[in-house]
């Protein structure tokens, strides 16, 4: 009884994440301008809430999300995409 409990047995094996290389699609794509006329583009770099998804979530390099968060603001502004909203998708 002794050797049962000091037996650990899996049903299954333990897992390993492994992690995703994150990449930017916009150096990939080679795309240059971020378009802020196309709020259905924008809405993938926003949550639910409408905040702006960070770097470390979407991939993206700094410079492109940089010219991502300007694009957002102006189509905000444009009133294109909302400020704040309860459910955005």
């Amino acid at each position: 009884m002794a050797q049962n409990q000091s037996e650990i047995r899996y049903l299954t094996p333990p897992t390993v994440e492994i992690k995703k290389k994150k990449y930017c699609r916009f150096r990939k794509n080679r795309i240059k301008y971020i378009d802020y006329k196309d709020p259905e583009f924008l809405k993938k770099f926003l949550n639910e809430q409408g905040k702006i998804l960070p770097k470390r979530l979407t991939g993206t390099s700094l410079k492109f999300q940089r010219k991502i968060s300007r694009a957002i603001k102006r189509a905000r502004h444009l009133a294109m995409l909302p400020y704040v909203t309860d459910l955005l998708k």
